[in-house]
């Protein structure tokens, strides 16, 4: 019985690990076709948000910016950071999260400018 019970946990264990190894190619594969599909420019905006440590999304969250508009993100960044000034009871680390995130979509607007200056066609 014993035997019995011992064989079979370990025909279900080669099939989960089985299942999972099948999965796992699957997901690498569908990421490396993601990435391919994005192009250089998700290779730099991935990279901006690496060096910034704030990801596209934090960034506009954080201004509370749901377009790349200079403008606004300028306005909403002086905002942000004179209600967070330490001098008038603000936190220092919120006013530093403001400041990473105007870095970051500020390389954003840059890579985007970039692209689309290479997109223009040549005369």
């Amino acid at each position: 019985m014993a035997r019995y019970l011992a064989q079979i946990i370990v025909m279900g264990a080669q099939v989960v690990g089985r299942a999972f190894a099948r999965a796992l190619r699957e997901e690498f594969a569908a990421s490396r076709a993601a990435a391919d599909a994005r192009g250089r420019a998700g290779h730099q905006s991935a990279a901006a948000s690496n060096l910034t440590g704030l990801s596209l999304q934090e960034a506009q969250q954080i201004l509370n910016v749901s377009k790349l508009n200079p403008e606004e993100i300028q306005k909403n960044y002086q905002h942000l950071f004179k209600v967070n000034d330490k001098s008038v009871g603000g936190s220092f680390y919120l006013q530093s999260k403001v400041v990473r995130a105007k870095e970051r979509l500020d390389e954003e607007l840059r890579i985007r400018a970039q692209e689309d200056r290479g997109k223009e066609p040549q005369t």
